[in-house]
């Protein structure tokens, strides 16, 4: 399947299996992290010694949505802390069946349904998200080619109030090296993003 440009190798990386989730937050140990800085749309004084370019590893580096306004397109926002998102509005969602995990603001795909990215300005070895969808979801990793890395796949629905045997919020995450983009596919359905962190 062909979507804006990017080839989705889905048959090599599908699986019947449903994942356990055992914690549908973001956890630090997950990634052998030694520094946590908690991002937000405006630098405080305490951040504008940060130089994202000479952070090192590893560290990982945790988006604070809640400086974002409702229906605020996001692109640029987080460009200093070293990602730029492509299709993607930030919401306060009022349907139930989204519930948020940790704030009330969350991101979305649009104005196209189903689909969000986040490039980096530079390299990153890990990538998570909680993940609400109302359908099968598939998380890419990409390298500087645009060439497949890895994938992490929410094999079906989560939304809240459901039959789903995922819960709402799941995490999702991608562990590779030379990591440049991220996408984030359901394939027009819709989903709701939150607790994006990324490590170098």
């Amino acid at each position: 399947m062909v979507k804006r440009g990017i080839v989705v190798k889905q048959a090599t990386l599908q699986t019947d299996e449903v994942p356990q989730f055992e914690n549908s937050t973001f956890v630090r140990s997950q990634f052998d992290v030694q520094k946590q800085i908690v991002a937000s749309v405006k630098r405080s004084q305490s951040d504008e010694g940060i130089d994202i370019s000479t952070i090192e590893a590893p560290t990982c580096v945790c988006l604070n949505l809640e400086d974002l306004k409702c229906f605020e397109v996001v692109e640029h926002q987080y460009e200093h802390w070293g990602v730029i998102f492509g299709n993607s509005l930030a919401i306060q969602p009022s349907n139930p069946a989204f519930p948020t995990n940790s704030g009330l603001t969350v991101l979305m795909g649009a104005p196209k349904s189903g689909f969000l990215e986040a490039r980096f300005l530079r390299p990153v070895s890990q990538v998570s998200a909680c993940i609400t969808s109302s359908q099968r979801l598939v998380m890419s990793a990409y390298d500087r080619d645009r060439q497949l890395l890895a994938q992490s796949i929410l094999p079906s629905a989560n939304l809240a109030n459901s039959d789903s045997v995922l819960p709402p919020n799941s995490l999702l995450s991608v562990t590779y090296q030379n990591i440049y983009s991220v996408t984030f596919c359901a394939f027009d359905g819709q989903f709701t993003l939150s607790d994006f962190c990324f490590c170098v």
